[in-house]
């Protein structure tokens, strides 16, 4: 059960952050689900230490959705630095 809760949650972040980093059109649901997933782990090693958040993926949480959504943005951010060398 937990997967589904993570991939739904994933699609979720990612979708969100395509909106805030304007790549909505870009991306399709898979992609979405694969940037809020990836998104999630890189949010948690950023907000673990520098604001003392942990987040389990076994149940869903708004903090883990929050945590999930800034660390998609982070990751389309760097994303947007090697394409096009600027971040948008």
């Amino acid at each position: 059960m937990s997967w589904i809760i993570a991939l739904i949650v994933g699609g979720i972040a990612g979708w969100l952050a395509s909106l805030v980093m304007n790549r909505d059109a870009s991306m399709g649901i898979i992609w979405n689900i694969v940037v809020g997933c990836v998104g999630s782990v890189i949010g948690n090693m950023v907000a673990g230490p520098v604001l003392g958040i942990t987040v389990s993926v076994q149940e869903f949480s708004l903090t883990g959705l929050a945590v999930a959504v800034l660390g998609a943005v982070i990751l389309l951010g760097i994303v947007n630095l090697i394409q096009r060398g600027r971040v948008r």
